[in-house]
């Protein structure tokens, strides 16, 4: 373990007000290799979560003052500690205790009095599942992928990529839109969250989220892959103008104007409106959008703007 790369991946809190319980576990977890912090309160060991970012704690779940269920939620509150998977000891295992355990954040729990080994297995399993998640987010930031999840139980952000929490800050002032919790949802995303999603339980295919700001658009959408029932993965895109009606004519085979016109519809301009910034009359503009559904294969603006939409968003 000499690597500090490799001992920053294995780091384990342990919070017990028992002296012997701490004692047993930071032998057994230091003879294993794991690099072992003590807490035997509630506050210290939020303090020493938020400062070394453990990779697994484990927490008891009966301790004076503060105990470790509000631990727990406090841990999952705070966006720098939220993604650590919590073990819970406790002697307690009446079903309510156990339904507590889980309902403040943990993730697994073990019953006193502590057996080393399966102590051991089962953080062994808590710290490759945060380790391949952490590498998975690594490579999202690496790639420059916004890519941000949402919790479907109570619409807050469990995680999110350093672009994505940039993207939110810039076009939904994070703090202003937010009360100043980076884990909740922009309302406006959050509303728009709420409609995509009654979109795909009547069978149709939500249309993606557009943002203005200046000439800049940011468009979200749904993740294609959209396989887990307790987190929305919402997609981001920054473009402009420019690159927008690059991708139509690429896409759909326009001709410039076409595809200006077409992209000035996905943003809710009428002909009118249209003829304005390009400096053409409603009529002309007509003719264009006649050239453009001729393309596309639709009869409507609308089917033209989700056409559209899910093009310059990579579908």
């Amino acid at each position: 373990m000499n690597d500090p790369l490799e001992r920053a991946s294995g780091i384990v809190l342990v919070v017990d007000d028992v002296p012997e319980n701490l004692s047993l576990l930071h032998d057994a977890l230091d003879e294993a290799g794991y690099t072992v912090l003590v807490a035997t309160r509630g506050e210290p060991a939020l303090q020493r979560a938020r400062q070394s970012l453990p990779d697994v704690i484990l927490l008891d779940a009966v301790m004076p003052g503060m105990d470790g269920f509000e631990v727990a939620r406090r841990l999952k509150a705070d966006f720098a500690t939220h993604h650590i998977p919590i073990v819970f000891m406790t002697g307690l295992t009446e079903t309510e205790h156990v339904v507590a355990a889980f309902a403040a954040g943990g993730a697994d729990y073990v019953t006193k009095p502590i057996r080393p080994a399966e102590v051991l297995a089962r953080i062994g399993a808590h710290m490759r599942n945060a380790r391949q998640m952490r590498q998975a987010r690594t490579a999202l930031d690496a790639f420059g992928q916004a890519t941000v999840a949402v919790s479907v139980a109570g619409g807050k952000r469990v995680w999110q990529t350093a672009l994505a929490r940039k993207l939110i800050e810039d076009y939904f002032g994070d703090a202003a839109a937010s009360g100043g919790n980076e884990k909740e949802t922009p309302p406006r995303l959050l509303e728009w969250i709420g409609q995509a999603i009654a979109c795909r339980r009547e069978g149709r295919e939500p249309v993606a989220l557009l943002v203005a700001d200046g000439r800049r658009r940011l468009l979200a959408s749904f993740h294609h892959d959209q396989a887990d029932d307790e987190e929305w993965l919402i997609v981001l895109r920054e473009e402009n103008d420019a690159s927008a009606v690059e991708s139509l004519i690429a896409a759909f085979r326009l001709t410039r104007r076409e595809a200006e016109v077409l992209y000035w519809v996905t943003l809710g301009k009428t002909n009118k409106d249209i003829g304005d910034i390009l400096g053409s009359s409603p009529r002309t503009v007509n003719k264009h959008l006649e050239h453009v559904f001729e393309k596309l294969g639709v009869e409507t603006r609308t089917a033209a703007a989700n056409l559209a939409t899910g093009k310059m968003r990579g579908g």
